[in-house]
């Protein structure tokens, strides 16, 4: 894809399954990767498998619900790899549980991780970003349990629709900037947080059937179908698109 050569981009949760995924086909379209973890030993594994391809990447190593950390964390990057120019906001965390049934401190971690950590990075990356004057790219993986709602995951829910609220005010906010605000929500995919979601909600392999069985396309979708549609909407061939939402769940949901 056009545009992404050399350019400094911001994986977040890029240890995990769509993360890593992400991490690796950007490098393969040469770009500099930024793995951003809280977890050191996951974004180095990403890193190693970069630079042994060829690449060019670092670890970020920071917990995103700490604004202080986060901010101080996209300064040394900027300032020792260089400034950014894609962020992909990828870093998620959910449980099955009914509302009924949680309590305010799931609700808190939740919103932490789903919601307050996007804001966390996306404003000092979005400073820089506008300061420099040449644009950018910001994409954030929602989900569509935040477009049409998900049982038992009523509060991740919340959190994802927000996610996609903020990129389309952003891409209001911004659109003099030249920088870009999308929005990529997965459907059912094969994730370690899909596996955690599965047990709490209990018989795991029916869910699992049923998940399948409700997507046209057959199949629960995997980590490497998501990077196409990032990676195009990080990419200079998206150039004119902003504050848009794009499924990729294999037909799960056709929402207008």
């Amino acid at each position: 894809m056009r545009g992404l050569k050399g350019k400094v981009v911001v994986v977040t949760g890029g240890g995990g399954g769509i993360g890593s995924a992400t991490c690796l086909r950007f490098a393969e379209e040469g770009a500099r990767v930024v793995v951003a973890e809280i977890n050191a030993e996951a974004a180095q594994k990403v890193v190693d498998q970069i630079r042994a391809s060829g690449g060019d990447a670092v670890a970020m190593i920071a917990d995103l619900t700490d604004y202080a950390a986060t901010k101080a964390a996209v300064t040394k990057i900027e300032a020792e790899f260089g400034p950014i120019n894609v962020l992909v906001n990828n870093a998620g965390w959910d449980l099955f549980v009914p509302f009924l049934k949680s309590e305010p401190d799931f609700w808190g971690k939740l919103i932490d991780i789903n919601l307050r950590s996007v804001l966390n990075i996306t404003k000092p990356v979005l400073e820089s970003m506008v300061a420099r004057g040449n644009g950018g790219r910001v994409v954030s993986i929602g989900s569509d349990a935040g477009r049409g709602g998900s049982s038992g995951e009523s509060v991740y829910a919340a959190c994802k629709a927000g996610v996609i609220a903020f990129m389309k005010t952003l891409a209001r906010e911004h659109s003099r900037h030249q920088i870009t605000f999308n929005t990529v929500c997965p459907g059912v995919t094969e994730t370690a947080m899909l596996e955690n979601f599965m047990e709490a909600a209990g018989d795991k392999e029916k869910l699992r059937g049923a998940f399948a069985k409700a997507v046209p396309l057959g199949r629960l979708g995997k980590p490497e179908d998501l990077p196409g549609a990032i990676l195009f909407l990080s990419s200079d061939d998206a150039a004119f698109i902003t504050g848009q939402v794009i499924s990729v769940s294999g037909g799960l949901t056709m929402h207008g």
